[in-house]
């Protein structure tokens, strides 16, 4: 999911962490009323009168279209989002018609019965074909698909253009050429980072991580098993664990910085460099940095190549429960259809996940070329387990970061026991 953040993450940001472990229920059967009130849950923005807006517009079209029927939506708080779910899976009376969650939260989701399989929704919708199928994988548990893709979620690399033009650099094409890069500009201008980013910030290390050729975990039959300890993984979370060092982004101040407050840091005027999403840059744009950055996409090992990035983002997925399945869907298509993804990326710079619009928006904003880059040159994703939400919830990733970049632990330590922790959470 996007780290706003999504969530990445939100996206994403943020891609947001994915929610505390759901409770399993018996998945209700609903209905197909054709009146009454759809019931939509919509995550809360910080500023969220441009989304409010665009979704009310979604609305008003709906109601003229469908003669007795009513639209209510209630706007979830992010934080508390775990609970608000968790009641629903549990007392489906409770439960949404319509409702928006993170991409990462899908298999524990889909886990509970709760929500409905859109597999054969998705393919007779008349834009289905146009979603982009990388993305529409990540709406995937056990082969049946429960969310429309709404938007995406895909990290670069912010940089300073000033400060780059000042001090005579390049923007790096390698990520041994970012991390040179960030020493250095810590080492000329000691009062700002050399790259803000941070130890509770999964989704920006994951590209290091994929990088170097390693994996989060790998599939064996219906059992995962992590592979965070093997040497090409171990090589890319320890990269990043250095760029939490005194001599780029220190550990006192960086170690416990999440993807919301990194990338608040670039847009405050302190980093000469930072990783954040496509739905970071109305913020980037609100802050001390306006018209003094630019982006790329993360660089790989060798010159010319693109890391991959996490591909997080929102969907919006309909609950067994309701009495209104055909509406539900119907609102659901509506809402992320492309009239109204153009509208939500106008609005809060949401990344479309149909391609025709995602083309649109590139060729009218050059700003979204370096998120397209990446979201094409292939993306990856976390392990598509319903055990991800506790792992994630767990902070055991970040865990070992902190303590490779404080030394509280060696890498080959510190990956060890988040192999161990994942392998438990994995059973």
């Amino acid at each position: 999911m996007r780290t706003r953040v999504l969530i990445a993450g939100l996206a994403a940001l943020g891609l947001v962490s994915a929610c505390a472990p759901a409770q399993n229920a018996p998945a209700a059967s609903g209905g197909d009323e054709k009146t009454g009130t759809v019931r939509v849950w919509l995550f809360d923005e910080a500023n969220r009168a441009p989304k409010e807006a665009a979704v009310k517009e979604a609305i008003a079209e709906f109601k003229a279209a469908h003669s007795g029927v009513e639209v209510d939506v209630q706007w979830v708080p992010v934080e508390g989002r775990a609970d608000k779910f968790s009641g629903a899976f549990n007392d489906p009376a409770s439960a949404p018609d319509v409702a928006e969650f993170g991409n990462t939260d899908v298999s524990s989701y889909a886990a509970t019965g709760a929500l409905a399989d859109l597999t054969g929704d998705l393919s007779s919708w008349k834009e289905g074909s146009d979603i982009l199928p990388a993305v529409l994988e990540t709406a995937k548990s056990g082969g049946k698909t429960y969310g429309l893709p709404w938007f995406t979620g895909i990290r670069a690399l912010y940089y300073r253009t000033d400060i780059f033009t000042e001090l005579g650099l390049k923007p790096p094409a390698t990520l041994a050429e970012l991390t040179e890069t960030a020493r250095t500009i810590r080492a000329k201008k000691p009062e700002l980072y050399g790259i803000s980013v941070g130890g509770k910030y999964t989704y920006a290390m994951l590209p290091f991580l994929w990088a170097h050729g390693g994996e989060i975990a790998k599939q064996e039959g219906d059992k995962w098993k992590s592979t965070v300890d093997a040497d090409q993984a171990k090589a890319g979370v320890t990269t990043y664990a250095n760029l939490l060092k005194a001599d780029i982004c220190p550990p006192e101040q960086c170690a416990n910085l999440t993807g919301t407050q990194s990338i608040t840091a670039f847009a405050g005027g302190k980093a000469g460099m930072s990783i954040g999403g496509d739905f970071n840059r109305k913020a980037v744009e609100a802050g001390q940095v306006k018209g003094k950055y630019a982006i790329l996409p993360i660089p790989g090992i060798e010159a010319g190549k693109i890391a991959p990035a996490f591909a997080g983002g929102n969907l919006l997925g309909v609950f067994n429960a309701t009495k209104r399945k055909s509406l539900a869907v119907e609102f659901a298509e509506l809402l992320g259809g492309a009239k109204y993804q153009e509208k939500m990326y106008t609005a809060m710079g949401n990344l479309p996940t149909l391609g025709s619009v995602q083309k649109k928006v590139a060729e009218s904003d050059p700003s979204v070329k370096p998120f397209v880059d990446t979201l094409t040159a292939g993306t990856k994703f976390v392990p598509a387990t319903a055990a991800w939400s506790k792992i994630d919830a767990q902070n055991v990733l970040p865990t070992a970061i902190q303590q490779i970049a404080t030394g509280g632990k060696d890498p080959a330590a510190a990956l060890a026991t988040a192999a161990a922790e994942m392998n438990k959470a994995f059973g």
